[in-house]
């Protein structure tokens, strides 16, 4: 993904064809954008070096006056432009990140995107994540529904709510993660010294779901909703108490073991979708022996949404002397139970948006 100025996006390319199709306006839009220096984040393909997705988000404060019925003033994050060729594959859900990312940053109420109905895959991808249909928008390109998600609506659906969290109800937990395998699945500027601008982050990393695998016997524990910190372990560039850390909230959307397979394809197939493991390190996994019992290790396959970054990080120093977190000289690191109050601090200490906290 590339965040962009519209001066440097060609209005020629094939992808915006159907956006011309659809909307009379839009190339005399594009063109005024181009002029005023307005920015959009696009998505090509590597493969094919093709574009695949566009989208341009701006902020709201008004009345929604041109749609039936009429939508009252509030703070709202409006996808005016937004186009993903491929609705099934990530792409179109590090878009929805983003969108979420921009809403949360800017405090946004909701967040709304006309749509027209011809658009079935796009309507799947949103409608996932919370957009509902609240009213109908009718202009000379013909009709199009107004699909709206509640920022503040908390229904209890993982995905729905994304990216809410609730605090009341599940267990907190703090997850270590290697260096090398958190590259993987976080973004690298999250680790920062200087604070983390979500809006700006455009890694590919920086996606809503999350497949992470372990030996910890602690996740046996681990069920859907529970919370956790990601922390990443030291990366040995000096001491563990500095350069360990807090990076991440992420909420467990699924949690798997060995007996959920039938055997290792149909663990590489479910794995591979959003893991960090390439398939031979998938089925390198899947074959690891306890040499203990001579069997194969019990592993847990931890599915995630990643709900936030901490704009601050919160290194081993802090947990253990502010936070009272792994102050045993016993502690492992690996995977530890968390207080509601260790966690719900570590979030303010890590300057987590406490728009994203229910109660």
């Amino acid at each position: 993904m590339d965040y962009k100025p519209f001066s440097g996006i060609d209005l020629d390319n094939s992808f915006f064809d159907s956006l011309k199709a659809d909307y009379k306006e839009f190339e005399t839009w594009f063109k005024k954008k181009q002029t005023d220096g307005s920015k959009a984040y696009i998505e090509i393909d590597k493969s094919t070096n093709k574009m695949v997705g566009f989208l341009y988000v701006k902020v709201e404060d008004g009345e929604i006056n041109d749609v039936v019925p009429v939508l009252s003033a509030k703070r709202r994050i409006k996808a005016g432009t937004f186009k993903v060729d491929a609705h099934g594959t990530k792409y179109g859900e590090r878009f929805i990140k983003k969108i979420m990312d921009y809403a949360v940053a800017e405090n946004a109420e909701e967040v709304y995107l006309t749509v027209f109905s011809k658009h079935t895959g796009l309507i799947s991808l949103i409608s996932r994540y919370g957009f509902i249909p609240k009213a109908t928008k009718i202009t000379q390109n013909g009709t199009e529904q107004v699909y709206v998600k509640d920022m503040k609506l908390y229904t209890g659906n993982v995905l729905l709510d994304y990216p809410l969290i609730k605090k009341a109800g599940c267990k907190k937990y703090l997850l270590s993660i290697y260096p090398k395998y958190h590259t993987r699945l976080f973004p690298d500027s999250i680790l920062n010294n200087e604070s983390y601008d979500v809006v700006q982050d455009i890694a590919p990393t920086n996606s809503i779901h999350k497949i992470y695998i372990c030996y910890m016997y602690g996740c046996a524990n681990l069920k859907p909703k529970d919370l956790l910190l990601i922390y990443r372990t030291s990366d040995g560039k000096g001491p563990a108490k500095y350069r360990s850390v807090v990076t991440s909230v992420c909420e467990v959307q699924e949690i798997k073991t060995r007996r959920s397979f039938k055997n290792v394809e149909e663990f590489t197939k479910y794995s591979s979708a959003y893991s960090i493991f390439a398939e031979k390190e998938l089925k390198e996994i899947w074959e690891q022996v306890d040499p203990k019992t001579n069997r194969p290790k019990q592993l847990y396959v931890i599915k995630m949404t990643y709900n936030a970054a901490l704009g601050k990080r919160v290194i081993n120093d802090d947990l253990k002397s502010k936070y009272g977190i792994g102050i045993a000289l016993d502690t492992y690191w690996g995977f530890i139970p968390l207080t509601d109050d260790q966690f719900q601090n570590v979030l303010k200490g890590g300057n987590v948006n406490e728009n994203i906290v229910v109660d």
